[in-house]
């Protein structure tokens, strides 16, 4: 296993500098220079447009690249319905939100287009595996339609790759065909070998989604770390780019280096150019 990881680890930093070689190369420009186009591919379901560049993706399209996020322990209920009534009026992809909420929102979203969101593991990694499977398995229960779990730092970074692979099956198999499966590597934490072993083993897992961080930790999401993921888990799987997106401008350079989904709690402020830029 060890070997396998070394090896296609080796195989990613190869082709990323094959990439930056040629990107630096002022003979090379963007193939497309109409942004309506542009918009118009991302908002029919492409995840990113690879070679638009000096293209960026209008306000209403980021929008719906966005999981409207509110996991403060305060929150309160009227906050939660708040949340649920700025995603439908935005057309956000989601809400996330803690499990206790899910049934809440799940029932005030019902037929609005808006997905339902919840966190497992939340936000240190270090629940058991079963305990882990049993939270995805009473948020589905209850309506989530996508899980975002915390990869076990711990293991990881102690090489227990089987662990943590068993750890992030455990919750796609509880989750169910279905239901989209998000992993959260907490980038800030691991080295560059370590995020990439995490999103192999995310992708051997089932997971759908790779995502950097919970918001939670010592930083959040970098456009360099996004870039990073993407080279590894390729077009297969999503990328999602968490913590510390809280403009426009943030959340275009996310997609811009391979981001297919923005979590964020100023997402108000990113569509609109309004309001305040605080929290995840």
């Amino acid at each position: 296993m060890e070997k396998q990881i070394e090896d296609l680890i080796a195989e990613q930093l190869k082709k990323q500098q094959k990439d930056i070689d040629y990107l630096s190369n002022p003979c090379h420009d963007a193939i497309s220079k109409e942004p309506e186009a542009v918009n118009r591919i991302i908002s029919c379901g492409a995840c990113r447009i690879s070679s638009s560049l000096g293209i960026s993706p209008s306000r209403e399209v980021v929008g719906r690249m966005i999981d409207h996020t509110l996991l403060k322990a305060d929150a309160t209920a009227a906050e939660i319905d708040a949340l649920c009534d700025e995603a439908v009026k935005y057309c956000f992809a989601s809400v996330c939100v803690n499990p206790c909420w899910v049934k809440r929102c799940a029932e005030r979203l019902r037929r609005k287009g808006v997905a339902v969101c919840t966190v497992v593991g939340f936000p240190l990694g270090a629940t058991s595996t079963p305990a882990k499977a049993m939270e995805t398995e009473i948020a589905v229960k209850h309506g989530a339609n996508e899980i975002d779990m915390v990869i076990n730092i711990g293991w990881l970074k102690s090489g227990e790759y089987e662990l943590v692979k068993k750890d992030i099956h455990e919750v796609v198999r509880y989750a169910g065909r279905h239901i989209p499966v998000k992993v959260i590597l907490e980038t800030c934490l691991l080295t560059d070998e370590e995020k990439i072993k995490a999103c192999i083993l995310s992708k051997e897992a089932g997971a759908a989604y790779v995502k950097t961080s919970t918001g939670f930790s010592k930083s959040g999401a970098t456009a360099a770390d996004i870039a990073l993921m993407r080279k590894v888990v390729g077009e297969e799987l999503g990328v999602k780019a968490s913590g510390g997106v809280r403009t426009y401008e943030d959340a275009v350079a996310m997609i811009e280096s391979g981001a297919s989904r923005i979590g964020a709690s100023a997402s108000v402020k990113i569509v609109t150019g309004k309001g305040a830029a605080s929290g995840y």
